[in-house]
């Protein structure tokens, strides 16, 4: 028997029961659905709704239905079309009459919204925890590297000379704004919506603010409308979960580029790698390659709840049912790759002389040449001028900046001078850049000390 079905005359055709049930999918919110049914009938029973026996009966009951569907001992029924109404008509069967009163002074509308809510804020706690992990780990990785001289890129194109470390860091940062961003979604999400009732709220003198101590709500929301038709909290999560999985991305191309015979500059240990079915010397970056490829999983899920949510009008609509899906489909894509992403960065081997030879070749020092000789007092708008054609010179001969003559430079300029090889080497250029921000080993240092502060903030 339906727990709605006072004023129908027809069962529910079986083919809408399957189409309508969200059983299948919502049933992972079964602890969230619990831990409010209980803070919701000890409230019932604090203020006199029901009496405080049968709050204890109720709250006793729940406990019970818990335990056996963690034990694996219930099977939840499709025609009870949800896990609010499953875990219902479980406790009804368990304690009889009483239990019937557990619904009272609530809907489903405001039941499904604070046990999103609840769900969503256990998952961005781990979710955090997890971005902590990897950022710690890069940090540790960029201690190990301040030395290590490598190309940085512009268009894909080698264009001055950093550190590893610098570039480890700037992924760091990446992370860190995630934590931040996922922090201030948290803020968002930690207000409750129970005692919103359908839409208009209840007559019953219901305690919201104790129901909201009891399940860790730092707010109670104002308007019951809002209250049951947000979604915003679980956009904005999906936008944030967006942004991780680019970063991620974004990161995985460049550990798949590095891991190429024509870069060099890494090996992905065998455990994160896999071989070809057909070529034996094969050694495939498939875990990054899976990573960047799961990113548009988690875009879609963001994709989607925007557009199911564009044309609702207030305030529950039954369209709000597939929120959960790809709510959970983004949880579950972020937090598989950060499980994999970290230790497969920490087991990677770094090649820190393929790295220095890149960084030597394409010419990544020609800012630094234009650099000594605006520092000689030539415009930098000359000495650009003057690099440029110090460049294409090369390019003729065959050589580097490094391996012109003195007498070279001088044809170019004669400002230059003897100290202008002390200048231009790859490891001083990257060293010599001791600004804020910068790749020098000093600079770099003090950044990965202001990350860790920050982390410890987080």
């Amino acid at each position: 028997m339906k727990l709605w079905g006072g004023r129908f005359q027809k069962t529910t055709d079986r083919l809408v029961e399957d189409f309508h049930s969200s059983i299948s999918f919502d049933q992972r919110l079964y602890k969230q659905d619990i831990r409010g049914s209980i803070a919701h009938a000890t409230m019932l029973g604090k203020v006199g709704v029901i009496t405080e026996e049968e709050a204890k009966q109720i709250v006793t009951g729940l406990r019970q239905v818990l335990d056996e569907i963690e034990q694996g001992k219930v099977a939840f029924d499709i025609a009870a079309e949800d896990i609010h109404m499953n875990v219902e008509q479980l406790l009804t069967d368990k304690i009889g009459a009483v239990g019937k009163k557990l619904h009272t002074a609530r809907s489903r509308n405001d039941q499904v919204a604070v046990d999103v809510r609840m769900y969503l804020k256990d998952e961005m706690n781990e979710i955090q925890a997890l971005l902590k992990d990897l950022v710690e780990t890069l940090l540790n990785l960029a201690e190990q590297h301040t030395l290590t001289v490598m190309p940085g890129y512009t268009h894909l194109q080698r264009a001055q000379p950093i550190t590893l470390a610098h570039h480890l860091v700037a992924y760091t940062q990446m992370f860190m704004r995630d934590i931040e961003r996922l922090a201030d979604c948290y803020k968002r999400t930690n207000v409750l919506p129970l005692g919103s009732g359908a839409l208009a709220g209840t007559t019953f003198p219901l305690d919201r603010e104790y129901t909201a101590e009891l399940l860790g709500f730092a707010q109670v929301s104002d308007n019951s409308l809002d209250a049951v038709s947000d979604r915003d909290f679980a956009v904005e999560f999906c936008a944030a979960a967006s942004l991780i999985m680019m970063h991620l991305s974004r990161f995985c191309e460049e550990i798949i580029l590095w891991a190429t015979g024509e870069f060099a500059f890494i090996d992905l240990d065998d455990a994160y790698s896999t071989g070809s079915s057909i070529m034996p010397q094969k050694k495939n970056p498939d875990v990054a390659e899976l990573i960047r490829g799961k990113t548009g999983r988690v875009y879609g899920s963001l994709i989607g709840l925007l557009t199911m949510l564009k044309g609702l009008p207030m305030a529950y609509n039954k369209d709000m049912q597939e929120d959960k899906e790809a709510l959970f489909a983004a949880v579950d894509t972020v937090k598989g790759c950060l499980l994999v992403f970290r230790p497969m960065i920490a087991t990677m081997t770094i090649h820190k002389e393929n790295m220095a030879k890149a960084a030597r070749g394409g010419f990544t020092n020609a800012t630094d040449v234009a650099d000594y000789l605006a520092k000689k007092g030539v415009p930098f708008r000359e000495a650009h001028e003057i690099v440029g054609k110090a460049v294409f010179y090369c390019l003729q001969q065959g050589k580097a900046l490094e391996e012109l003559t003195l007498e070279e430079y001088k044809e170019l300029s004669q400002v230059f001078d003897q100290d202008v090889y002390a200048a231009i080497g790859v490891e001083y250029c990257a060293a010599a850049r001791k600004v804020r921000g910068g790749p020098a080993p000093e600079a770099v240092k003090q950044a990965i000390a202001r990350t860790r502060e920050r982390l410890g903030c987080c």
